[in-house]
């Protein structure tokens, strides 16, 4: 059984926005029939360098931080284009905002900390086997399947206190 966090490898960083090392965003933006203008680059390579899952206005920040020209109303334009266009997956953990997430980082699922936001991506093979058990158990085969799982995390046990120790008595650690 694997439960690992499944992480990202980042993208390779390119030669700027306007640069000829397109990322993978970039790519299928141009393989959909997209007309990649400069702001819809710098948008593609912040989402393609994103480990996390950003909202619209974390992507501006980020955007913005590279491109002072960038406004807020082109980066939610072309977030729902990407949408629309199947480049992007829109996720809801939760905070009343939308998050995304890249649609060819392949099939995952979410473990979401309701008390940090924190997402953790992870694989499953027995959740895997178990699914499509139960898809065929009803005559189903699958074509699509989400797994968003909310909870929070148990703190991390308090170390056990140190025996008090009455003055000239020994302990074991003393040799008594």
């Amino acid at each position: 059984m694997d439960h690992a966090t499944h992480t990202h490898a980042k993208a390779p960083q390119g030669k700027g926005p306007q640069g000829a090392d397109p990322t993978r965003i970039e790519r299928l933006c141009i393989e959909r029939g997209l007309k990649m203008t400069g702001q819809r680059r710098l948008i593609a390579r912040v989402l393609s360098e994103a480990e996390d899952h950003p909202d619209v206005e974390e992507l501006y920040r980020r955007a913005i931080a590279l491109d002072s020209k960038v406004s807020i109303a082109t980066v939610y334009r072309t977030v729902r284009l990407l949408e629309e266009k199947g480049i992007l997956e829109r996720r809801d953990f939760g905070g009343g905002r939308s998050r995304y997430d890249p649609a060819d980082r392949g099939h995952h699922h979410h473990l979401i900390d309701v008390d940090t936001g924190t997402v953790i991506e992870f694989e499953d093979e027995e959740h895997e086997r178990l699914v499509q058990s139960i898809a065929a158990r009803y005559g189903f085969t699958l074509v699509q399947q989400r797994l968003e799982l909310f909870g929070k995390k148990a703190p991390a046990p308090a170390p056990a206190p140190e025996a008090k120790r009455r003055p000239g008595t020994a302990t074991k650690k003393d040799g008594g």
